[in-house]
């Protein structure tokens, strides 16, 4: 064992439905935003409410379970790891974005008035199995022919 975890657990609405894309060797790709709250008393003792937004990146049949019974509202548990992306701005300033790759997916709340169940779908099988989470294939770094310049936005 290496000694180390990058494991992220997170439980949050989505910020809007999922965008599915293809990359052109032809894995999907699903990116969304997840809103995470959290609630804090300040200095003051008034209650305060902070939402954390988390860009949340999925790839392969977990992305079009995701693509398809995602919408913006959902409640949904998200297990996944961190990625960070670096890059120069045109002024020369580094910069970094941080995302959320997604290896397991749960639907999670209340489905609505005439809202079929998708609940605890899994990757591997399109049936519903209620209780277990959605394990993706593989992330495609292990693919090298997929880069970030590979995928669509």
């Amino acid at each position: 064992m290496s000694g180390t975890v990058n494991k992220v657990i997170l439980i949050g609405r989505l910020g809007k439905d999922p965008e599915l894309k293809y990359t052109p060797s032809g894995a999907p790709v699903a990116k969304f935003t997840l809103a995470t709250d959290e609630s804090f008393k300040d200095r003051n003792g008034e209650q305060q409410k902070k939402t954390e937004w988390h860009n949340i990146v999925a790839w392969n049949k977990l992305a079009e379970i995701c693509g398809e019974y995602l919408t913006k509202g959902k409640l949904v548990y998200i297990e996944g790891s961190i990625r960070s992306h670096q890059w120069e701005d045109q002024a020369g300033n580094k910069k970094t974005a941080y995302e959320i790759v997604a290896r397991n997916m749960q639907m999670l709340g209340a489905k609505s008035d005439g809202e079929r169940s998708h609940e605890g779908l899994s990757a591997d099988s399109s049936a519903p199995s209620r209780g277990e989470s959605a394990p993706s294939a593989p992330e495609p770094a292990a693919d090298p022919g997929i880069t970030d310049e590979d995928i669509p936005f």
